[in-house]
């Protein structure tokens, strides 16, 4: 795991570009080769305040954001003070040439006069890290070219002028900043973050609807899925809330159409009636909660592994369930996948449980292989069937048959109260306790295909660390990082945490001298309901709770290690 890197960070106010700088710096460092890892930090506003936008980079793989800044590119003066306690040794600042670098090794830019028009010192900044850092003005060009050719040719040439004009103005000052060694990777792969792998996946199982409120940091799963609707002949809705997006989307599964919705903490509190309809009525809808901090609106920008409880709860009454928590982008598109078979397998809603974190996290991916994946599970379009057919009917693993109204002549019911097998309200004990029961034998099924937690590090560890969704990568560092100075450490990462079957990872976990859950909540949600399921207690807990992602620093430094 050991990769020589540099993570560049670039701060400033909302509305001065820094997202447009670092998005088109990470598909040039992809598209040369490199590896690459993106974590945003932002806040709640659309002008002023302080956002960074972090690229780790470098070849081997990179699994986890770093603390230490190696390139540091301020856009305005607060970048500089509040970064410059973690500026690495060799680290330098990237500033206008009117800011103080505030006793920091720096590289100070005429950005007036490379770009007199305010309007492209952005991609003067673009030019100017990435020539320090050698990347080929080739793969610039033509990122611009693609990126601004839809705004005319005359856009197109200002900002390669600008482009050119940045990059000779840097070779005097190549010495500032050692480049990168020469890229080892594939440059033939797609930038993409958590929620647009999300889509994706969603598109690839054949999603035909999704119903949603915008709320950050779910929203862009909607807005990749708005970017494909006519091509891809799918139907997205702005509801007028959360309750109505829900219920919607129970709708269009009553009619046969494969739903996405996603939500946040907040929304998704205001479906948690909905979510227990479709538990009723065995809708096969799939919910995605991208976490932020709360209680309430929180942080609504920042990230957090808090709603855990919330997902697993949610819904008066009792029944099954499955949630999915992907570690990485590949995750975000394999397991929503996944969801939507499972979901209509098993007639009940399943959850992929994200973060803002790795919602927002770009990282150069291979290109899915859609040859590869399975069919996804559809219902019963079949012509035959008639008025005797049985939506609820008992059967030995819980699922009834699924038929859609209107492609025979069976009557297809539905509604919210307790139900005999053809989905006629009634009140008798005996039809509800066998009723009930066998909806909750779906869990055994959903049980029985339980991803197993991935294991990384060495056989027979003596320490373990327990990490679920995006602290994954964080947590590998750790471990490696630990490893390198002698001692014998491993990462259980589960990406299904409910629900779980504990045969497929006791032993580990029985066997090690010390477990240590890593987990982005102030209350173990995770490691608590690893001992309610199987007894077991971890021996401590590393959690954070203060909107940041883990670092493999801040890991290491809670379980009183030096770093590596």
């Amino acid at each position: 795991m050991e990769t020589k890197d540099k993570h560049i960070v670039i701060g400033g106010e909302a509305g001065q570009g820094l997202v447009t700088i670092g998005q088109m710096l990470t598909k040039a460092l992809a598209r040369s080769g490199y590896e690459v890892l993106v974590a945003q930090h932002y806040m709640s506003r659309v002008r002023g305040g302080h956002n960074t936008y972090r690229i780790r980079t470098g070849n081997g793989e990179i699994v986890s954001p770093v603390d230490g800044i190696d390139i540091l590119v301020a856009l305005d003066q607060e970048t500089v003070s509040r970064h410059k306690a973690n500026m690495t040794e060799s680290g330098i600042v990237i500033l206008d040439e009117t800011l103080d670098p505030e006793g920091l090794k720096a590289v100070r830019v005429p950005f007036k006069e490379l770009a007199p028009r305010p309007i492209y010192q952005n991609i003067a900044g673009l030019a100017v890290v990435a020539e320090l850092l050698g990347i080929g003005q080739e793969v610039l060009q033509k990122l611009i070219r693609n990126t601004f050719r839809r705004k005319g040719d005359e856009v197109v040439t200002q900002n390669l002028t600008v482009l050119d004009e940045a990059c000779r103005w840097t070779e005097a000052h190549k010495s500032s900043c050692t480049p990168l060694p020469p890229a080892e990777g594939d440059s033939d792969r797609m930038v993409i973050h958590g929620n647009e792998a999300i889509a994706l996946g969603a598109l690839a199982a054949g999603v035909k609807c999704c119903f949603f409120y915008p709320m950050t940091p779910a929203t862009s799963v909607a807005q990749n899925l708005i970017t494909y609707a006519e091509r891809m002949q799918l139907i997205v809705e702005q509801a007028e809330d959360e309750i109505a997006a829900l219920n919607m989307g129970l709708g269009s599964v009553y009619a046969g159409a494969k739903t996405l919705v996603p939500t946040s903490g907040g929304g998704f509190a205001l479906m948690t009636e909905a979510v227990s309809l479709a538990g009723v009525m065995e809708s096969p809808i799939v919910i995605v909660l991208a976490q932020r901090p709360g209680p309430a609106t929180g942080l609504p920008t920042r990230t957090e592994q808090a709603d855990l409880n919330l997902a697993l709860y949610a819904g008066h009454g009792e029944f099954p369930r499955a949630i999915y928590a992907p570690a990485t982008v590949e995750d975000c598109f394999e397991l929503t996948y996944r969801s939507f078979d499972v979901t209509e397998r098993f007639q009940t809603p399943v959850f992929v449980l994200t973060d803002q974190y790795l919602a927002d996290s770009y990282r150069a991916v291979h290109k899915f292989d859609l040859a590869a994946l399975a069919p996804v599970a559809e219902p019963d379009t079949g012509s035959e069937g008639d008025r005797s057919y049985k939506r609820y009917a008992f059967t030995e693993d819980g699922v009834s048959p699924r038929k859609l109204p209107g492609f025979s002549e069976a009557l297809v019911l539905a509604d919210c109260h307790e139900h005999t097998e053809d989905g006629h309200i009634t009140e008798s004990m005996d039809v509800r306790v066998a009723m009930n029961d066998k909806r909750m034998r779906k869990e055994q099924g959903m049980r029985a295909e339980t991803l197993a937690p991935r294991y990384f590090g060495d056989e027979g560890a003596s320490r373990i660390l327990v990490c679920w969704g995006s602290t994954e990568g964080p947590a590998r560092e750790a471990a490696a990082r630990m490893r390198r100075k002698g001692a014998r450490v491993g990462v259980l990462s589960f990406t299904q945490v409910w629900p779980l079957a504990p045969e497929s990872f006791m032993p580990l976990l029985e066997n090690a001298e010390e477990v240590i859950g890593i987990e982005g909540n102030a209350t173990a949600q995770f490691m608590k309901l690893i001992r309610q399921e199987t007894g077991f207690k971890v021996h401590r807990t590393v959690l954070r709770y203060d909107g940041r992602p883990f670092t493999p620093r801040y890991i290491l430094q809670n379980l009183g290690e030096e770093e590596g």
